[in-house]
């Protein structure tokens, strides 16, 4: 058998799971792939916190880059997070002293994936990210390796389970969003401090940015995209949708229009009888449309220590059976550059929520101006409230170019009756 030695950089809740994943499975993994595995390094900041199982200090390093030199280490593990800084060095120094890495950094791989795909190719090591994508969901290896030789036009799905978590909460509570984030917070399902990643859209968007990337075979964009988050979804909002037979989801899609590349973020509104729409809590789920395949659905637990360590462990797995693999699927010299789709081109119906004095000509203003930026109204609801004197009015429209629709909301600004910024979500 083989004698492999493993280094892990940061030991927190995903650390300390997969550390104890690693010793509990040995013997299986060494079944599995004819190796003799051996944690021979560990990192963090601080040794002598709680993780339920007591830290070798003859193995432990506390600058994390001492792991990455280390004789040895042969894979070295990154759990430290964010995009830039001591997790990147990590990473870029043990493929520079070729050393196989795995890691859960969406962030890092998003921002500097290109550039550290060039370092694992030119030292012919491993870079495997699997847990950065989906949690427990093997979504990044069906596309790398089960759908190879598909031509993929469109992937789609739930990449955050603390928004889906949040929507469906309000939605089965009838509870507001600021009282159920604070939920999702007590749960561990969002951050206690700053829950913004995730709320904006920007933990989805980098998510999207690895998914385009395996399905087009292109280098990852840097340009920025339609990127919008839950903040500003309403009781009321996830109500109207009831009524209308419809669901809110925050959806990250990535696909081809006329060879052009059209990645985004965005609350839609979807049909409560299609497969999205029923996927509910921290679940995630992901839709690849491909040919000769069609469409193939993944569904799973998006986050937390347990999905994360499976993926993790299905990375060390592939590693350990000896495939030196292009971590996006071909070389970086045949990934293409994709001209960006002017999403202001973009066509879709929407679903607006306008906040007004309760006032006759109030109604005639909005439509006059929606009229004006070409946005024709498909259905309309008005919803009194006669003890506060206001309406909130709904309007479903057909398909408006993007341009116009954010056009029109911002001339809304000036108008006195319309009390707050309308709310805008795309129909799916």
């Amino acid at each position: 058998m083989k004698k492999i030695g493993i280094g892990i950089v940061g030991l927190g809740n995903i650390g300390s799971r997969l550390y104890k994943e690693i010793l509990s499975k040995k013997k299986d993994i060494g079944l599995k792939t004819n190796t003799n595995i051996k944690i021979v390094a560990i990192s963090a900041k601080n040794i002598n916190k709680k993780r339920g199982f007591k830290v070798n200090k003859k193995i432990f390093y506390k600058n994390p880059l001492k792991v990455t030199k280390s004789p040895n280490v042969n894979i070295v593990i990154e759990l430290i997070g964010k995009s830039d800084g001591i997790s990147k060095k990590v990473v870029e120094n043990a493929l520079k002293n070729k050393k196989h890495v795995i890691t859960a950094n969406k962030a890092l791989i998003s921002k500097h994936g290109d550039y550290l795909t060039s370092i694992a190719e030119k030292n012919k090591v491993n870079l495997e990210f699997e847990a950065s994508v989906g949690g427990g969901i093997p979504v990044l290896r069906t596309i790398k390796e089960g759908l190879a030789t598909n031509k993929i036009t469109k992937v789609y799905g739930i990449l955050n389970g603390t928004c889906n978590y949040i929507l469906s909460e309000m939605e089965s509570s009838k509870d507001s969003f600021v009282n159920v984030l604070k939920k999702a917070q007590s749960l561990g399902y969002a951050e206690p401090s700053n829950p913004k990643l995730d709320l904006n859209g920007y933990d989805a968007m980098a998510k999207i940015r690895i998914l385009s990337s395996l399905a087009f075979n292109k280098r990852i964009s840097k340009s920025k995209v339609l990127m919008e988050g839950i903040e500003d979804i309403e009781s009321k909002d996830i109500d109207i949708a009831n009524q209308l037979n419809l669901r809110i989801k925050l959806l990250g899609i990535t696909e081809l229009i006329n060879n052009k590349l059209f990645e985004r973020v965005h609350p839609c509104l979807v049909k409560k009888d299609s497969y999205i729409a029923n996927v509910n809590g921290v679940m995630n789920a992901v839709v690849v449309y491909g040919a000769p395949v069609g469409e193939s659905v993944l569904q799973g637990e998006g986050a937390g220590p347990g999905p994360t360590s499976s993926a993790l462990m299905s990375d060390l797995l592939s590693i350990l059976r000896g495939n030196i693999k292009f971590p996006f699927g071909i070389p970086s010299s045949k990934r293409k550059k994709i001209i960006n789709y002017d999403k202001n081109l973009n066509l879709n119906s929407l679903y607006l929520r306008f906040e007004v004095k309760d006032k006759p000509g109030v109604l005639s203003q909005i439509t006059k101006q929606l009229a004006k930026y070409k946005i024709s109204i498909a259905r309309l609801i008005q919803i009194p409230d006669h003890k506060r004197k206001t309406a909130s009015i709904i309007i479903i429209t057909h398909k408006a170019k993007e341009l116009n629709s954010e056009s029109c909301l911002k001339s809304f600004k000036s108008n006195k009756n319309v009390l707050k910024s309308p709310t805008l979500i795309r129909l799916f």
